[in-house]
């Protein structure tokens, strides 16, 4: 009788220890199949995707990034869309299915993105994009991106007037990328920053091209070139256009040293060609407009917002929209921009 009473005991003591095991499991923000919200790991896995590795600009914080992330010990897998949203979205899709703590967007569309990075979400991975201001992320590190055109419009305003005058206007031409949005909206601001910075009259827009990349950009401004002989001033949203059009521009005028001094290029984004260019100082850059600094300093920003978002830092409401700063790159702080690339 005694073993028997026991025995019930026991049972009894097991069961409850069991059910205490399993009241007490960390609770996740929607299922015991999720991760836990903010578990500090020492490593974490995270998918990349960009819109292309082709981008000068992309291939340098990219290579930054993918060192740092290496010397972390995460594990990191990093893909190129070819910019095609379809194609974007498989890869988030295969990012969801290999367990991913992370994932970052760079989108070809960020509309084509909103549903599968509801489901990642849903599945209790932290979502990040880099550029639009997309709704179901945990956080956006973007641009102002007409902001971002308004500096271009102005640093190029600050050439233009040092050079031309009502009586002589610059002829202009705008390198950009209508068909994505973000690059549209910074088209828009460089124009706007042209119109409220330029001394009156001293500027016309003589064409606006395509130039996402550098040798689309260059084939375009030789076209415009032909068209128009006299244009001499350029304006762009990305590294491309620069790259393109700067290369442009040596061909016409017989190579470095022989670039008029009232030629420039003025666009965004940093990559070394650019700086190289600048620092010449007998080439047609006559500046950039940067963000953190060296792709070294953007590649670590871009790598604080992952720390941040994986420790489940609140961005919710007002704080979803991470804006990163901008800042123009001239002749006298290109050295030390380049110490960081």
């Amino acid at each position: 009788m005694k073993k028997k009473v026991v025995s019930v005991i026991l049972c009894v003591a097991m069961i409850a220890a069991m059910v205490v095991g399993c009241t007490t499991k960390a609770p996740t923000s929607g299922g015991d199949d999720k991760k836990d919200d903010g578990e500090k790991k020492d490593s974490y896995k995270v998918g990349i995707t960009i819109q292309s590795l082709k981008n000068d600009y992309w291939a340098g914080v990219m290579g930054k990034l993918e060192e740092l992330l290496k010397e972390k010990g995460w594990d990191y897998t990093l893909q190129d869309c070819s910019d095609n949203a379809g194609t974007q979205v498989s890869q988030v899709e295969n990012f969801i299915t290999s367990g991913c703590d992370m994932i970052m967007v760079h989108p070809s569309d960020a509309d084509a993105l909103e549903t599968v990075c509801q489901q990642a979400m849903d599945e209790g991975i932290k979502v990040m994009c880099w550029d639009d201001p997309m709704e179901n992320t945990t956080a956006n590190w973007i641009l102002d991106n007409t902001a971002l055109g308004n500096e271009i419009g102005k640093t190029a305003s600050a050439f233009i007037n040092e050079h031309y005058t009502a009586d002589k206007p610059a002829e202009v031409c705008v390198i950009g990328k209508p068909s994505t949005k973000v690059l549209l909206e910074r088209a828009n601001g460089i124009k706007e920053g042209l119109e409220e910075n330029c001394d009156k009259g001293n500027y016309k827009i003589v064409a606006e091209v395509d130039g996402l990349e550098a040798n689309e950009a260059q084939t375009n401004v030789e076209s415009v070139l032909q068209a128009n002989p006299d244009c001499t001033v350029f304006v762009g949203v990305g590294a491309g256009a620069m790259i393109g059009s700067n290369e442009a521009l040596l061909q016409k005028f017989g190579g470095a040293g022989k670039i008029p001094e009232n030629v420039g290029v003025i666009t965004t984004d940093v990559t070394m060609q650019q700086l190289e260019s600048l620092q010449a100082g007998d080439e047609a850059v006559r500046a950039i407009v940067g963000f953190e600094g060296s792709s070294t300093d953007t590649a670590k920003a871009c790598l604080e917002m992952y720390e941040r978002i994986l420790s489940g830092e609140d961005f919710s409401g007002d704080k979803h929209n991470v804006v990163r700063p901008v800042k123009a790159i001239d002749k006298d702080s290109v050295e030390e921009i380049i110490k960081g690339m």
